[in-house]
């Protein structure tokens, strides 16, 4: 019960208080996310320099879930080499498919209270919605 209450909890904070919820004025790379399925739709900005990620932001309209993956995935990415960005969404959706040892758990910091997204199948596309867009955003950037 205690895991399910720190989900709750991160997931409300995140959605409620995003951090990294705004426009960003001249980003260097710019993708939208959308999950034509249940309608969750992310814009993800970021700014780079040397091939480090210096700031970062997201727009847009989505479930609970949706949102907050996408404002905690910002607060890891900002200040990483985009390099390390990229490896950090492969644990997370390795995370997902219940394949992650608990040492990449740990590593993805507060994104690890999302690891019981795995158990909810309808659930899953909205949490990796901002992953899998940085993913194409930043692939071959590097």
């Amino acid at each position: 019960m205690e895991d399910r209450t720190f989900y709750n909890e991160v997931i409300t904070d995140h959605n409620l208080h995003p951090l990294h919820k705004s426009d960003m004025d001249s980003p260097d790379i710019v993708l939208e996310g959308v999950n034509p399925s249940c309608g969750d739709e992310i814009l993800l900005m970021l700014k780079v320099n040397d091939g480090v990620i210096s700031d970062a932001s997201y727009s847009g309209d989505g479930c609970a879930v949706s949102q907050a993956s996408a404002d905690i995935m910002i607060d890891m990415i900002i200040g990483r080499e985009l390099s390390e960005a990229r490896r950090l969404c492969g644990l997370f959706m390795k995370m997902i498919k219940s394949e992650a040892t608990e040492e990449e758990i740990e590593e993805l910091e507060e994104a690890g209270a999302l690891e019981n997204i795995s158990r909810m199948p309808a659930r899953v596309k909205c949490a990796v919605l901002s992953w899998r867009t940085l993913d194409e955003a930043i692939a071959g950037k590097e």
